[in-house]
């Protein structure tokens, strides 16, 4: 019997078993990642409105710049991974130019030349473009070559990192410098770079720490030494570490109560709304208010490696888990900071402190991951 007399059809009706796709998925967003992403930033403003004074137009100022980061994060996430692969090296290549310009003719503020201030746009840090540039560079750079990457390719991964760094470090900005650095060498990390590697070259900076203490800008070696004492200086340098502590200390367990923070509200500690916010957050909401909150990082870190793993191409691994270790990082070094294990960088707390410009590339960055989760039948083998 011919095998087409096995083939069985349903009756022809005029009604589709199949669902049709609503709007939700002509979008394409990850929508685990975004909840959790919402609720971090309304945590985020509701400390910022303590550690503010209660301005609220500083509020209002950071409900502008979560919007913003909102829209360019949909907007980055409807644009396929490929693209951005193509894109990589030019925009690198764009960024090391903007940085050349910072030095030649940046903006400057309080000793530092980190700005350009273009006419018809808003002043702006290139550096901040290399945040998420040099991972993307290095996950091209690696994506169609021998993992784990062999000596010659190492090395001209070195030199992508070594360069933006040192020109962000002439600014100078040495936290972002070392921020940058750490999320190329992420790349490198999930490239296979072998372990032996990673300690010879920790093996030999701590050789070279001499030489860089005689490089350091006076005011970072004090903060290098406020770090190791910071009651050398308690009214001086020592004075942000010290309210910090306080602040972390007297908040217990449960804290004292939003709005009733006395660190902040009487003005002992410095910077409260950027660097040295979570500081608030503990002495208002306690121990128990910390933990939540690093409770939501590590449910957003999570996802982001989870989208790292699931990636459908070397590309997009590479990119996706440098872009989770490196908010990871970010976490680490401002609470590390704040608590006094860490020296003082400079670094914001993510989502949660007072920003612009760092919210936005924070938000393309989830963008970025959003758009390797959910193109990945776009994606390349």
């Amino acid at each position: 019997m011919p095998s087409k007399d096995f083939l069985r059809k349903l009756p022809q009706t005029s009604y589709s078993l199949q669902k049709k796709p609503g709007w939700l998925n002509f979008i394409h967003l990850d929508w685990p990642l975004l909840l959790l992403l919402i609720i971090l930033c309304a945590v985020g403003l509701l400390v910022l409105y303590s550690a503010s004074g209660e301005n609220i137009s500083m509020l209002y100022r950071q409900l502008t710049h979560m919007g913003i980061g909102f829209l360019v994060m949909l907007v980055v996430a409807q644009i396929g991974p490929h693209h951005y692969r193509r894109w990589s090296p030019w925009l690198t290549m764009f960024g090391i130019i903007l940085l050349v310009a910072v030095l030649v003719m940046g903006a400057g503020a309080k000793g530092a030349q980190r700005w350009l201030a273009i006419p018809g746009l808003p002043r702006f840090q290139p550096s901040e473009l290399m945040k998420l540039a040099l991972p993307m560079v290095l996950a091209w750079y690696y994506a169609d070559r021998h993992l784990p990457p062999r000596l010659k390719h190492l090395f001209w991964g070195m030199v992508f990192i070594i360069v933006p760094a040192l020109l962000i470090v002439k600014q100078p900005d040495l936290g972002t410098a070392i921020l940058i650095a750490a999320s190329g060498f992420f790349v490198l990390l999930f490239a296979g770079i072998r372990w032996r590697l990673v300690f010879g070259f920790a093996s030999v900076a701590a050789a070279c720490i001499p030489v860089f203490w005689m490089l350091m800008k006076e005011y970072q070696k004090q903060r290098v030494l406020t770090f190791l004492d910071p009651e050398r200086d308690p009214l001086g340098a020592g004075w942000n570490i010290i309210q910090s502590q306080t602040a972390i200390g007297s908040g217990g367990l449960y804290g004292r109560g939003w709005l009733e923070g006395t660190q902040s509200h009487l003005d002992f500690l410095p910077e409260s709304h950027t660097d040295f916010i979570i500081a608030v957050l503990a002495e208002e909401f306690g121990f128990i208010g910390v933990l939540g909150l690093l409770a939501l990082y590590f449910l957003v870190v999570t996802r982001c490696l989870f989208i790292a793993t699931n990636a459908d191409n070397t590309y997009g691994r590479l990119l996706a888990g440098s872009l989770s270790l490196t908010f990871f990082f970010y976490i680490f070094v401002n609470i590390g900071m704040v608590s006094g294990i860490l020296p003082v960088v400079g670094l914001p707390l993510p989502l949660i402190s007072y920003g612009g410009t760092s919210i936005v590339t924070l938000f393309v960055g989830f963008g970025l991951l959003m758009s390797i989760q959910t193109h990945k039948k776009l994606l390349p083998r």
